[in-house]
């Protein structure tokens, strides 16, 4: 009878089932939530990359209020997506999916902790929440790393210096203590190198530094720490990539604690709100995985880069000041908001009997977060890896509090419901309280919901402003690259695809060409994608046809150095090799090309130019139509070159070989 009237009760709160299902028809079920019996594993939060590559690329030249907008919709805690840890790239000059990422020692002798992104998100994310945690991992590494060889672990002292210089860096120029290192995102791990850097953290007084591995898959990591006693002694966290909310036994065998550390990575609709809402809670409930990091943090790249749009949110018009806050972001404060690192899990087991999964975490001080998800297949399949059948249909699912929390009177509640049918969702809706009768509450559950029930009154959904709306990428833009003390390394709106390309004083020059951007790889790195031989850095709206682009540039390399200017780029990031496009080269023998390819295979046309290395010459490429032609510092050099495809792309700058080059005022329309 008690049960029935605290349903009475909520009946009034909720109102009336959900039309076409009859109270009758709906499975019931109970569950227990009990800690008198020890509690379940530590949480140890949730979070999110920037970086692995290049993600964020485009947020920094955001002017402001908007590009702080968008950090708080990250970052503040009880604001929006409330992150708890930031795991970003250790830049290493190569390409790491949707671009390349500076490394702070391009060579040997060389150290600079401002170049990049990195350090500045980092310092926004640990403004707005002292507490978050810090993650770094590599993708690439500087070629001088393996002195030759693309292999970072044949000298593992000079790698483990490298990465150590990282976090030393961090603290000296930041003030930021990293947390966690990671080993080699997605690629073999190397057990001396694993101890190496471990000694390497602690003689630097780096004990508080704990070490993830392997970034990859749950083997052969699992399998070498329960025979490597030693290595089982350095290694703090198994970290699994995309996972598909399972282990496998070895893992639970080494007692270590396990992550997804890399995660999501799909398109960030109401399809990637599923995906993400059903594996926050199921990676614990399946896979004991204490916590869930998703790729990536924000979608801050030309979106027909790889894996457009799989960000929490998007980010990619700093020109316009557009963003948009994508359902992710409010799946993420469903956990992050009322939760927090140290935290524990109840043990419980966390499935749905009419499908969909719960999770229940407390402080240990009488607080209690229950996070329920009913995500059907069709709405919630992540980009990788396949999820198998299952189903999810509409239940009422009675909850008993036990221990600690059978003095627990009411509950706040949280609701999303995301919305495929009738195309509008309802997210992160506080509603009215659930009033606890005797120990038990019960809720009618549809599909594709998410609740939140805590005894935390601190959540929030902030009302902010709405954004400016979008506009494509100026049509016209220009930038003569002079700024003495740039705020970044990179000059704005250019996306790097191999090779790094940054703001330089040349201080030999006492003319126009002081300050310039230059390209600063002179030996292909250590990569992790298919880099192409060339280096290039687009720019612009992928949807562009007719366009002129002009540059300034300088050729440094004697007698093979070479530079392009080029438009209809078709191709990026880890497709790099494959891109397409109208470029006009030059090169320091005197000659010129006009090719199809970033390769330089499909030749359209050849001549001799006059140009020459150690000389500023302007480049000028017009395309319109099915036609191309080409100035050289003002006059024809070539012209009715015809033009088949690719129909569309960006603009972009680079160069023959990983080589030093020059660029000055840019400009397309």
């Amino acid at each position: 009878a008690a049960v029935l009237w605290g349903w009475l009760l909520l009946r009034c709160i909720w109102g009336p089932a959900p039309p076409g299902v009859g109270a009758a028809a709906l499975s019931t079920a109970t569950y227990v939530l009990d800690d008198a019996g020890g509690l379940g594993r530590q949480f140890d939060g949730i979070g999110a990359v920037s970086g692995g590559g290049a993600t964020s690329r485009l947020l920094v030249n955001y002017q402001e209020p908007y590009r702080s907008q968008i950090l708080d919709y990250l970052f503040k805690p009880n604001f929006g997506a409330s992150l708890h840890i930031l795991k970003v790239e250790i830049g290493g000059d190569g390409q790491s999916t949707d671009g390349t990422e500076p490394s702070h020692m391009h060579y040997e002798n060389d150290e600079n902790y401002f170049r990049g992104y990195e350090w500045w998100l980092m310092k926004e994310a640990k403004k707005r929440n002292p507490k978050i945690k810090l993650i770094g991992l590599p993708w690439t590494f500087p070629s001088w790393i393996g002195k030759g060889e693309n292999w970072p672990y044949d000298y593992p002292d000079v790698t483990a210096y490298y990465i150590v210089s990282w976090v030393l860096g961090a603290k000296q120029y930041h003030d930021l203590d990293i947390d966690y290192i990671g080993i080699w995102n997605e690629r073999a791990f190397n057990s001396k190198y694993i101890k190496l850097l471990r000694y390497t953290l602690d003689k630097h007084g780096l004990q508080q530094v704990r070490i993830i591995a392997s970034d990859r898959l749950w083997e052969p990591i699992s399998f070498v720490l329960l025979l490597d006693s030693e290595l089982h002694g350095v290694v703090d966290v198994i970290g699994a990539h995309y996972p598909g909310t399972k282990t496998v036994p070895n893992a639970l065998l080494t007692k270590k604690k396990l992550w997804s550390s890399e995660d999501y990575s799909t398109f960030n609709d109401e399809v990637g709100a599923g995906c993400w809402a059903r594996i926050l809670n199921q990676n614990y409930v399946n896979g004991n995985m204490t916590s869930t990091i998703a790729w990536n943090l924000v979608a801050s790249y030309y979106e027909e880069l790889p894996f457009g749009r799989c960000g929490l949110m998007t980010a990619q018009e700093p020109w316009s000041g557009h963003y948009k806050v994508e359902a992710p972001i409010w799946i993420t404060a469903h956990t992050t908001q009322f939760t927090q690192p140290g935290w524990s899990y109840l043990q419980v087991d966390g499935h749905l009997e009419g499908g969909g999964s719960f999770v229940a975490l407390t402080d240990g001080l009488g607080n209690l977060t229950i996070i329920i998800e009913t995500m059907t297949h069709n709405h919630s399949q992540c980009i990788r890896p396949p999820l198998p059948p299952y189903s999810v249909t509409p239940q009422r699912a009675t909850f008993y509090l036990k221990g600690s929390f059978y003095m627990v009177e009411t509950l706040q509640v949280w609701h999303s419901r995301l919305g495929f049918e009738s195309g509008n969702s309802s997210l992160f809706q506080q509603l009215h309280p659930v009033k606890v009768w005797k120990g038990s509450f019960s809720l009618d559950l549809n599909v594709d919901e998410v609740y939140t029930l805590t005894t935390l009154k601190t959540g929030q959904k902030c009302g902010c402003p709405e954004p400016p709306p979008p506009q494509p990428f100026p049509s016209n833009y220009k930038d003569d690259f002079n700024i003495r003390n740039p705020p970044f390394s990179e000059a704005a709106n250019f996306a790097d695809q191999t090779g790094v390309f940054e703001y330089f004083i040349n201080a030999s020059d006492p003319g126009d060409h002081v300050f310039t951007l230059r390209q600063v790889v002179v030996q292909r790195p250590i990569t992790w994608a298919s880099d192409a031989d060339q280096t290039i850095s687009l720019i612009g709206n992928f949807q562009w046809v007719n366009m002129t682009v002009t540059c300034d540039i300088y050729i440094e390399k004697q007698h093979d150095g070479g530079v392009f200017v080029a438009g209809r780029i078709d191709n990026g990031g880890i497709y790099v090799r494959r891109t397409k496009g109208v470029f006009f080269w030059v090169f320091a023998d005197g000659t010129y090309r006009v090719t199809g390819d970033l390769a330089g295979e499909e030749i359209l046309m050849k001549g001799l130019s006059g140009v020459r290395d150690n000389a500023w010459h302007t480049l000028t490429l017009n395309i319109q139509g099915t036609s191309a032609s080409g100035l050289l510092n003002g006059y024809p050099l070539w012209e009715n070159v015809t033009i088949s495809k690719p129909s569309n792309g960006w603009a972009a700058i680079g160069t023959r070989s990983f080589e030093f080059a020059q660029f000055d005022n840019f400009h397309v329309e």
